[in-house]
This record gives C-alpha cells, structure tokens and sequence, in this order.
C-alpha cells in the first residue's frame, strides 16, 4: 500500500490531498495486493481489505467514536466520574439498592488494595532479608579462598 505517493487536487499549499492509489479494483490496486501476497502474505490481506473497505476509512474514527460516546461505558467514563454517579432511573427502590451495593464494592476494594500494599510490603521485607541473608553469607565465605559447591 502507497500512503506517502499524493497527489494535490488543486495545487496551492493546504489543498486536499488525493490519495495516488485508491481502493476500488484497479490494475494498480490488483498489482500490490499479488505483490503484497508474494512478498508476505499479511500485506496482501492489508491490501484486499484497502481495496473492498477503503473507501468507509475515512468514515471509521468517527463512527466509532460516536458509538462509544453513545454506550453505557462510554458516557459513564468519558465524563471522568466513573460508575459510582450514575443516573437515578426513577425507581427509588432500585436506586437505592444500586447506591448500598456501590458503595459496599467501593469498600470492598478500599479493603483489598489496602491488603494488596501490606502484601507488597511484606514481599520487599521477604527480598530484603534474603539479600541480607546472600551477602552475609558472601562476606562469610569471602576470606576462604574459592567457594565449595553446595549441594
């Protein structure tokens, strides 16, 4: 596939450019898709798909991104508030239940990241007495001349 070859439609600075190669079935597009296949076969695949879906690339950025901004995820974290100020829905009931379970998970996992960091804590003491441990050893075994093998 041809990206870097342009050409200007108009020939003024800041004009739109054209792409020199452009998906449809042309001699040029059916030449780079055998030699694509013939050189490795991803290439050709990537070309196949430029010359059946090319012309929806432009299009594609958008589209995606307008259906993110209308899922669920999308307008829950786009916003930056994440999932624990969501919308009432009208049931009180349900809002309610929503509201005692999020905040239950919240402590849930104030709870687990707090035994997380005390487990890390407690691996850092583990490494730290371990080297402690080899270099005692190092410095025990250093005046001896060559070590012995252990078993």
């Amino acid at each position: 596939m041809s990206y870097g070859t342009a050409t200007h439609a108009s020939g003024p600075a800041g004009a739109s450019c054209r792409p020199a190669i452009r998906p449809g079935w042309s001699p040029a597009t059916i030449g780079l898709m055998v030699l694509g296949f013939i050189v490795f076969w991803p290439l050709g695949l990537a070309m196949l798909a430029y010359i059946l879906w090319g012309d929806r690339l432009p299009n594609l950025a958008r589209d995606a991104r307008e259906q993110w901004n209308a899922s669920p995820f999308g307008q829950g974290l786009s916003s930056g508030r994440g999932f624990s100020d969501v919308r009432p829905t009208g049931n009180a009931a349900f809002d309610e239940y929503r509201a005692r379970e999020l905040k239950r998970l919240e402590e849930e996992r104030a709870r687990i990241d707090e035994m997380r960091a005390e487990f890390d804590a407690f691996l850092q003491e583990l490494r730290r007495a371990r080297d402690q441990e080899e270099f005692d050893r190092f410095m025990a075994n250093r005046g001896r001349g060559p070590a012995s093998p252990e078993a």
